[in-house]
């Protein structure tokens, strides 16, 4: 199975890129199954997918040749804007003739019922089929524990308002972090303060402190690929805020929207080290897929599912769209399409980092939160850099970055001065150049 979709993936990829051109003709089934070293019948299912997918087509007694797509997207993007503020997946890889195929097996299959009052905790076919989903992600959860959202930002509003059993009311949030949230805590009075994460990681006694002192009722992070700084925890960092939520009575709120997304697929989230039900585990799908369907899952402790589900009230989640969703990742659609974007992704964060060693390495001006995954790239500026600036220059040569001052708390005074860098709509043959303008534009600043 997992040769399949390597070479399903690896196909489409070199049609997107232009190795296959339109209308050229694809290796035979023998010389494709040599090349990949697989059988025939590998092969042939893959172009018979590619053809499903509208990405091939086949003549008789002639073979298998690349369909044309004169309104492609990505030939779109040449010339245009460098996209680094995005954070949206690429419009390239959206899977909409496979989302629209399974919406269509959903209503075959579900008829009237999509079309009724749903239950609140989600629609339970597919919370058991995420059970499954998330036990490859080292999540294992009962369905019962799992509540679908629409989103995860329903989610984390929802846990922000509602009590805790350990009666605490202060939420604790990494400095930086995910913009739209602090506004929300920021907007709705919740009592919320701040702790440093930098990219060499997060101060365990400060976070000792806090949680000692601080009255706080949960910590949200983003342990993997963080938003904006593109990091990870390392696993002692991950089981040492595990036993701290024990030892002080705090929870955690995971919040693993980058769980598909990564190289590594033996990390372990905090989840996995959890033995006394202090964490809750948040995970996104619109990463993966669109951000329009707006579908999310909390994984909750026992004690937290009766308040959640009573601050939820009532199935605000399309039904159509959980049983479109569990259809796709149960035909194996999800899969494919995790690893194609992923191989993506990983390929744009590498040529980024390439580019930062070619034109960085001299000076050194920019301070960079190196990965080898995920979508996100720290780039810290000297302090002499007038961002505003900055900003203007970059815009009129056609770049566009996202200063870092937004992912912090109005109140908070250990900012750094950073530029986000996101890859997810950068082209791959745009980054190098990118990053050349960036590294021109703040020398230009820095030498003022």
């Amino acid at each position: 199975m997992k040769k399949y979709f390597s070479i399903l993936s690896d196909i489409e990829d070199k049609i997107r890129g232009g190795q296959y051109r339109s209308g050229q003709r694809l290796p035979s089934l023998r010389s494709a199954a040599e090349l990949y070293r697989c059988s025939i019948s590998t092969i042939m299912r893959t172009y018979v997918e590619l053809e499903k997918r509208h990405a091939i087509y086949s003549i008789p007694q002639s073979g298998f040749y690349v369909v044309a797509k004169p309104g492609d997207l990505h030939n779109s993007t040449k010339g245009g804007a460098i996209d680094f503020a995005s954070a949206s997946p690429d419009l390239n890889v959206f899977p909409y003739l496979d989302f629209q195929h399974c919406l269509n097996k959903a209503i075959d299959k579900y008829k009237y019922h999509l079309f009724t009052y749903g239950d609140s905790q989600g629609l339970e076919t597919l919370r058991q089929t995420i059970v499954s989903h998330l036990a490859n992600a080292q999540v294992f959860a009962k369905k019962e524990q799992i509540i679908v959202t629409s989103g995860v930002q329903q989610a984390l509003e929802i846990l922000a308002k509602m009590p805790f059993p350990n009666e605490k009311m202060v939420v604790l949030v990494e400095q930086p972090s995910y913009d739209l949230y602090l506004r929300f805590l920021e907007a709705e009075g919740i009592q919320v303060c701040g702790i440093t994460r930098r990219a060499q990681g997060i101060d365990l006694q400060e976070l000792e402190e806090k949680f000692k002192n601080g009255k706080i009722k949960f910590f949200y992070t983003m342990p993997r690929y963080h938003n904006p700084l593109g990091t990870s925890y390392t696993r002692e960092e991950r089981k040492a805020i595990v036993k701290l939520a024990d030892q002080y009575d705090v929870y955690v709120v995971e919040d693993d929207y980058m769980a598909d997304l990564g190289a590594k697929q033996d990390f372990e989230p905090i989840f996995a080290c959890d033995q006394t039900s202090h964490v809750v585990y948040l995970k996104s799908f619109s990463k993966i897929i669109f951000p329009g369907l707006r579908l999310g899952v909390v994984v909750l402790p026992e004690g937290l599912l009766k308040t959640f589900l009573a601050y939820k009230r009532y199935e605000d989640t399309s039904l159509l769209s959980q049983a479109a969703l569990e259809v796709y990742i149960k035909n194996g659609m999800y899969e494919h399409h995790k690893h194609k974007i992923g191989s993506l992704y990983t390929a744009r964060i590498h040529a980024l980092n390439d580019a930062v060693e070619r034109y960085n390495i001299k000076d050194e001006l920019l301070e960079v939160s190196k990965g080898s995954s995920g979508v996100y790239m720290q780039f810290k500026l000297p302090e002499k850099v007038n961002i505003v600036g900055l900003m203007k220059r970059l815009a009129a040569r056609n770049v566009r970055v996202v200063p870092g001052n937004g992912f912090y708390l109005s109140d908070y005074l250990k900012q750094e001065k950073f530029l986000r860098i996101s890859i997810s709509r950068a082209q791959l043959e745009q980054i190098d150049e990118g990053v050349k303008t960036i590294v021109e534009e703040v020398k230009r600043q820095n030498n003022r």
